[in-house]
């Protein structure tokens, strides 16, 4: 094999809960207005199916790092969600046989430039910039052995002080019918990370939060925006 021409990148990683190996990330797909009250929130129609975007692997930001606010933007806002891991591949999976695929769960924020998101809306322009920039993926370490996809309380505070607050069971689609859809657009691989929509309450970040994040039999995650 010929040598790289230029130095090739780390793979980004995610911790393990309970294990000495770490999950490689090998992209991140989420899922847009999962939640009926988020959809609303956001000028959205209840009835309208989820639809994906995509952040690069490396916008992760695994436990305990920092958030620096990025650039070109004065509203930067956090969106709390379930994340699933994919530990098996495959392409038009069936809704049924698609926890079969999963390899665990975690705690996630989808940060996101809504300044710059509502302008490429208003334009009918992409709005890739607005969610796929650096360290705009925070996550909690992967927990494994969940039977069941959760469903329980899912959490989001800034500075102490409660902004989202609601249950998974909530999403519009489950995560059984996202892996799936997911699987329709994309043949899906190990090291995918899929983060399922956020319920109401999304707000703005500033320098100096503390943003800490949890969901029922998940985990939890905490950082600052610096």
């Amino acid at each position: 094999m010929s040598a790289y021409a230029v130095p090739a990148p780390p793979v980004p990683t995610v911790p393990v809960e309970g294990s000495d190996a770490a999950f490689p990330v090998r992209r991140i797909l989420c899922v847009g207005r999962n939640y009926a009250a988020h959809r609303r929130e956001m000028g959205g129609d209840d009835r309208d199916p989820p639809f994906f975007f995509a952040k690069p692997a490396d916008a992760v930001v695994p436990p305990g790092g920092d958030v620096a606010y990025p650039s070109v933007t004065a509203n930067l806002h956090h969106e709390m969600e379930l994340v699933v891991a994919i530990g098996k591949g495959g392409a038009n999976i069936p809704v049924a046989q698609a926890l079969d695929h999963i390899f665990g769960y975690a705690a996630g924020v989808d940060m996101t430039r809504r300044d710059i998101q509502n302008a490429a809306k208003d334009k009918g322009q992409p709005w890739d910039a607005s969610k796929g920039f650096d360290q705009s993926a925070p996550i909690s370490a992967i927990r494994t052995g969940v039977a069941a996809p959760p469903q329980g309380r899912i959490t989001l505070s800034v500075n102490g002080q409660v902004k989202q607050d609601a249950v998974v069971a909530d999403m519009i689609w489950s995560v059984p019918e996202i892996v799936a859809e997911a699987s329709k657009l994309w043949a899906l691989a190990p090291g995918d990370l899929i983060y399922t929509g956020t319920p109401e309450g999304v707000g703005p970040l500033v320098r100096g939060d503390t943003v800490t994040g949890e969901i029922e039999g998940v985990g939890a995650l905490s950082f600052r925006v610096i």
